[in-house]
């Protein structure tokens, strides 16, 4: 790779500068891409055209599926595109695109997921008050706020961010821009601005975790009281699942942005940002489909429409 510190943009140094290993890194990525678009393509599709998807759970399901498009469409094809050329050049407006969308999907991501979990909730603990609690009007209202809730943190870090001075080589030791290593390029103390929209947004997030949370105390003390072994297992091989991905997204997340950047990054770091970049859009599809059988049948009528015949599944002869 060339030494490029010029301000008109950045080197992203990746995970290796040996070739072998970058072309290994792009098909990686290049898998897991495909793999996430392909899931969350078939519930958006499945969530939108099947009537049975119509409840306010899968009208959740389908914007978090947008959302995870989004997400993996900010980071991993241009760390594709830059494995595979070499180059690891990204320029200054791509990059301020990049932290820009970055931020303010995976904000709108986890507000998804607290309104996620606190619709779980009513429909468990509260079953004869959801129709009226998540009502088609409040379900559109919350789905609103969170994808507008995601320009805010996405604003505020980016302006802060990029307010700054950059007069160090313009080196990120990372496969996209990210923040933490973007402040190691600052001259002086007036990254202050951005560790106070840090604080700010890990505190919002923290206050949506303990909400996700206590959602989780709340269902999880209902179906313990649930007389059937079947229902208490069903619920819980769905909602544990989801419960550890969330729990991975925010801990890494905040641990990667909160801890102070080392001058020799480790692998660790960059393994770490995986967790909270590309594993969650990526397993969301086969946590939320996986256990639910209703989204099991709207995806094989939607992949295999001639086993189908009106609603029921025709199987062919052994």
């Amino acid at each position: 790779m060339t030494n490029i510190t010029t301000p008109s943009g950045f080197l992203l140094l990746g995970f290796s500068d040996n070739r072998e290993l970058q072309i290994l890194h792009a098909l990686f990525f290049l898998v897991m891409y495909l793999l996430g678009l392909a899931g969350n393509f078939i519930i958006i599709v499945s969530t939108t055209l099947d009537p049975q998807l119509q409840s306010p759970m899968y009208y959740f399901l389908k914007h978090l599926s947008l959302l995870d498009l989004s997400s993996l469409s900010v980071t991993v094809p241009q760390s594709i595109y830059n494995s595979l050329t070499g180059s690891g050049y990204i320029s200054y407006v791509q990059c301020v695109l990049q932290v820009f969308f970055f931020i303010s999907s995976g904000w709108a991501e986890f507000t998804i997921l607290t309104v996620m979990s606190y619709d779980r909730y009513v429909a468990i603990c509260l079953p004869l008050h959801y129709e009226v609690i998540m009502s088609l009007r409040t379900c559109r209202w919350a789905v609103s706020a969170a994808w507008l809730s995601g320009g805010i943190p996405g604003t505020l870090y980016t302006a802060t961010t990029f307010s700054i001075r950059f007069c160090r080589a313009n080196k990120i030791y990372q496969f996209f821009c990210d923040t933490p290593q973007l402040l190691k390029l600052s001259c002086s103390s007036d990254y202050l601005g951005v560790i106070g929209v840090v604080a700010f947004i890990a505190a919002m997030s923290f206050v949506c975790f303990i909400a996700i949370t206590l959602s989780y105390v709340q269902i999880f003390s209902t179906v313990l009281r649930i007389p059937s072994a079947e229902g208490r297992s069903k619920v819980f091989s769905t909602c544990l699942p989801h419960l550890l991905v969330v729990s991975c997204f925010f801990f890494t997340g905040t641990f990667a942005y909160l801890k102070p950047t080392s001058d020799s990054p480790t692998a660790f770091d960059l393994i770490l940002s995986l967790f909270y970049t590309v594993l969650p859009p990526t397993l969301n599809p086969v946590i939320y489909s996986l256990r639910n059988e209703a989204m099991k049948t709207a995806i094989r009528k939607l992949l295999f429409p001639d086993s189908f015949h009106g609603d029921k599944l025709v199987l062919p002869y052994c």
